[in-house]
């Protein structure tokens, strides 16, 4: 059921490449802005995908935080409180003095 949706939104969304000589790149392109996300056809198999500079950037962000999250669960998963270093020890193996850190500013970690 899902993959006949999709397959469905998939070809609403579809472009034949010769759209692009036929009306011209800029009505395409005003579509695509319109419209959302195009795949563009070649011989009836999808070539390329076109979308807006804001979705690109969304999706890019999306998956950039799913490899951020999935890299975490996994550093998690190997956590082990025995191996923490005090941040003292962690300064005196630096050759870090409580003067050298007295003007840092302190950082927010989100």
């Amino acid at each position: 059921m899902q993959e006949a949706v999709m397959e469905a939104k998939l070809t609403q969304s579809t472009v034949p490449i010769s759209m692009f000589n036929e009306v011209g790149a800029a009505k395409v392109f005003e579509d695509v802005r319109q419209n959302g996300t195009k795949v563009v056809m070649k011989d009836d198999l999808p070539e390329c995908v076109l979308m807006s500079p804001e979705e690109y950037v969304r999706i890019s962000d999306e998956y950039n935080d799913a490899k951020l999250l999935a890299l975490a669960i996994q550093r998690m998963r190997n956590f082990d409180r025995s191996k923490l270093i005090p941040a003292e020890e962690l300064y005196r193996e630096l050759g870090f003095t409580d003067e050298d850190i007295e003007g840092w500013e302190e950082v927010e970690i989100e």
